[in-house]
């Protein structure tokens, strides 16, 4: 039976209530990267929305998360293809 981690985070000024399997230190460093990266986009323009900054920081995390999987996804076929010398 899995336990579930409950962690309290603050995310742009908003606080949330995060449930997950993880360990609460894995949630709350997941967390604090996604703050990090709202705060650095209003930071860079005050104009922007918590709504819009959040988009814009899940936009940032999802293209980042796309370009590592395709670089998994090569190196695991260079390493079928070859294997390891």
């Amino acid at each position: 039976m899995s336990t579930t981690t409950r962690v309290e985070v603050e995310i742009g000024g908003e606080i949330y209530v995060l449930r997950g399997d993880a360990p609460a230190e894995h949630i709350i460093k997941v967390a604090n990267e996604v703050d990090r990266r709202i705060r650095e986009l209003i930071d860079r323009n005050p104009r922007l929305t918590l709504i819009k900054a959040a988009v814009l920081a899940s936009l940032n995390i999802a293209d980042e998360l796309c370009k590592l999987q395709e670089s998994y996804e090569s190196l695991v076929r260079v390493i079928e293809t070859e294997g390891v010398k």
